[in-house]
């Protein structure tokens, strides 16, 4: 109805409709909704956000610049934060802050979220509060294990991995904690990158359906043995 309307606009001007969420329609839908962009292309222009692309049908997407953006830097979603909790007056650590923008990965909707949740359940954010509401293993016990592998004793490594275990964390939950624990933790570059193909490897293998603990004490095995300094050319 909006794009039938005939509205007396400045040359080169056009209605906008935006259409959230699109990749949530149906084909069927997508498919009425390119026909009605093909007979109102000359007065109306069509924004889609959506969060999976591949969901929206080809004819649309041929149709249509694609626009990409890249996840929130830490920086950006800190400095936004810190406005809310002014302005909110909340109760709030600096290790809160760390912990609520460690969960949110760049997602400022997530980030919201877990500060709000850890304010309402707890009155005061810290990253102890934050990662209870969140159900994550704390950042600090993965990179003491990961610091323990870089030394070679996997048998406090394991302490930790079969603690994380006992507590109920789901494989995926703590092979992607390790994941992004070693990817800021100091140490040799070389030794870095071995750690992180490992780790791939273990979550792709978990992905198929091995999450066991015993996969993730290979994963420790392995990443212990690439501690040697490696070998002179």
């Amino acid at each position: 109805m909006f794009a039938q309307q005939k509205v007396t606009l400045p040359k080169g001007r056009h209605k906008i409709i935006i259409l959230d969420e699109a990749d949530s329609m149906t084909d069927g839908a997508q498919q009425a909704l390119r026909r009605i962009m093909e007979i109102y292309s000359k007065t109306t222009r069509f924004a889609l956000a959506c969060n999976a692309s591949d969901r929206i049908i080809e004819p649309i997407q041929s149709r249509c610049a694609v626009l990409r953006y890249a996840k929130l830097t830490d920086g950006q979603v800190l400095a936004r934060l810190q406005d809310i909790v002014h302005q909110e007056a909340l109760s709030v650590s600096d290790d809160g802050l760390e912990a609520v923008i460690f969960t949110a990965q760049g997602d400022m909707r997530q980030a919201l979220n877990n500060l709000q949740s850890t304010h309402s359940g707890f009155g005061f954010i810290n990253s102890e509060n934050v990662f209870k509401v969140c159900d994550e293993p704390h950042p600090l016990l993965v990179k003491g294990m990961l610091g323990h592998c870089v030394a070679g004793d996997i048998d406090e490594a394991y302490r930790v991995v079969e603690a994380l275990w006992a507590l109920g964390y789901s494989p995926d939950d703590i092979i992607g904690n390790i994941f992004r624990v070693c990817k800021t933790l100091p140490m040799a570059e070389y030794l870095k990158l071995e750690f992180i193909k490992e780790i791939g490897y273990t979550h792709m293998r978990m992905s198929e359906g091995v999450n066991s603990l015993l996969q993730m004490a290979g994963l420790l095995a392995r990443l212990c043995s690439k501690t040697a300094p490696p070998a002179a050319s």
